[in-house]
């Protein structure tokens, strides 16, 4: 078992814009105990007692800063879950309220493709949080899995109608629960998750990942439940091309192309996709939130609503990403032999006494 890029990095978010804080203040969120579960004789929403009197806590799966994820077993129904353990003395105030504030989201979301939280234990020295054990991998490992578009905008859907908007949708937030049943796909991390009272409006931090953040968030304006829909574009996009719609290895020309909103439907890549599917895409990466369409008006649209979620095998646009993360490789490789190089010459002009020293060299 292998970590994941979501629920089991353990709140590592390298490639993250920032940490979710400094929001406009939004509805409260309605904790909800009863999330529905599998199994009847395990509880749901806050533990009690101390963890280890109901599960067996095993190996470890995952692991970040201040914190760990081990795999467990529920003592009563022999059944597999993943549980989060984090170390509350090295938490800040901020991560503290905001482990609390996601928590009170996942207590909400009782939805068939999204990641359950089956229970929340607080001891002194650590937070415990249980849930679903994911075996199937991460969505890049299994590519072809059937109609996740349509998957993935029900869920956002859901999550829209409870007034809750995701911020981080990417692939690897994704994940397939087993490896035998492509339809299996949990939405994962709800980390930079919040709460609006408004659609369009009323969050501000700068917040997700480049590549699948919204312009509006980059401009610095008041955003809302659009910026899901962009993401789920970006997302869409790179299933059946292979590629991102836009990108650049410099994050400032990076963000210039998305504030633009300006993407091409290259050749060959795009040769054999529908005209259906790039209109549904058009729908989603609009710079404008008030002109991108809805999750409700993505599911009814003739793409979605059609027999094939694809209209070329999910497998070609895996094989076209590997080479463009490959490109990805291979350009960081050069970069580090070219630093290296720069290194040895900066070297070659310094004393043997001065080469054997901790001394920084300046580049």
């Amino acid at each position: 078992m292998r970590c994941f890029d979501c629920f089991y990095s353990c709140f590592h978010r390298g490639d993250a814009l920032s940490t979710p804080k400094g929001d406009v203040s939004t509805e409260t969120v309605v904790e909800d105990a009863a999330v529905s579960s599998a199994v009847s004789s395990t509880p749901t929403g806050q533990g009690s007692g101390k963890v280890t009197d109901s599960y067996t806590l095993g190996k470890v799966i995952g692991s970040g800063s201040y914190s760990v994820v081990r795999e467990s077993v529920h003592k009563k129904s022999k059944q597999k879950f993943a549980i989060k353990c984090i170390k509350r003395a090295e938490l800040s105030n901020e991560d503290d309220e905001a482990i609390q504030f996601e928590v009170s989201i996942l207590q909400q979301m009782k939805h068939a493709h999204i990641m359950t939280l089956e229970e929340f234990f607080v001891e002194p020295e650590y937070y415990y949080l249980v849930t679903e054990f994911v075996g199937g991998g991460e969505l890049f490992d299994r590519i072809e899995a059937r109609d996740l578009v349509k998957i993935l905008i029900d869920a956002i859907k859901y999550c829209h109608d409870q007034n809750v908007v995701h911020r981080d949708l990417k692939p690897e937030n994704l994940l397939l629960m087993s490896a035998d049943d492509d339809a299996s796909i949990k939405l994962a991390d709800f980390g930079f998750a919040k709460t609006v009272t408004k659609d369009d409006a009323g969050l501000v931090t700068t917040c997700g990942t480049p590549g699948y953040v919204a312009p509006e968030i980059l401009e610095g304006a008041s955003y809302g439940k659009p910026v899901d829909i962009w993401s789920i574009g970006v997302i869409t996009y790179i299933l059946l091309a292979g590629y991102p719609p836009f990108h650049d290895d410099s994050q400032p020309i990076l963000f210039k192309k998305i504030r633009k909103g300006k993407y091409y439907y290259d050749s060959p890549y795009w040769d054999n996709v529908s005209t259906d599917a790039k209109e549904f895409i058009s729908k989603m990466l609009v710079v404008n939130p008030k002109d991108r369409a809805t999750a409700t008006e993505l599911l009814q649209h003739k793409w979605i609503t059609g027999t094939d979620v694809a209209t070329v095998p999910l497998t070609s646009a895996l094989t076209e990403l590997r080479r463009f993360h490959a490109r990805k490789k291979f350009k960081a490789a050069v970069h580090s032999v070219q630093a290296t190089i720069s290194m040895n010459k900066a070297l070659s002009g310094l004393g043997e006494s001065a080469r054997n020293s901790n001394s920084a060299v300046s580049l």
